[in-house]
């Protein structure tokens, strides 16, 4: 599903790495999800940047994560229960594909890439 909104979404284009330019690493995060009762329900897994490897500054010039801060919240939930009004609640999958960045970040093929 994720690989899909990936493509979908045009997340990357596989290129020659420019000259002058630094690669990020990447490796694969495993996870396996159980229901209530401990049974496996799903596995997942997640291509991820090893992000620690840029220098502030050089690599990159702010960082910025697109999530609600407590005090977000807190003014949410008060507006709500002054107004009486029903709050509902939504998880975003893809939420992290959806971010621009403004500088150009290369990253190394997983291993095993094969590109169809």
């Amino acid at each position: 599903e994720r690989k899909k909104s990936m493509d979908d979404n045009e997340v990357w284009d596989l290129v020659e790495l420019p000259k002058g330019s630094k690669r990020v690493g990447c490796k694969w995060v495993f996870k396996t999800k159980h229901d209530s009762k401990g049974n496996i329900e799903k596995y997942k897994a997640r291509l991820v940047a090893k992000g620690f490897t840029q220098k502030d500054d050089i690599d990159y010039k702010e960082t910025f994560s697109p999530i609600s801060k407590k005090d977000s919240l807190r003014i949410v939930l008060a507006l709500v229960t002054h107004y009486d009004l029903e709050l509902h609640q939504m998880d975003v999958k893809i939420a992290f594909l959806n971010g621009d960045l403004e500088e150009e970040i290369y990253m190394s093929q997983s291993e095993g890439y094969i590109s169809i």
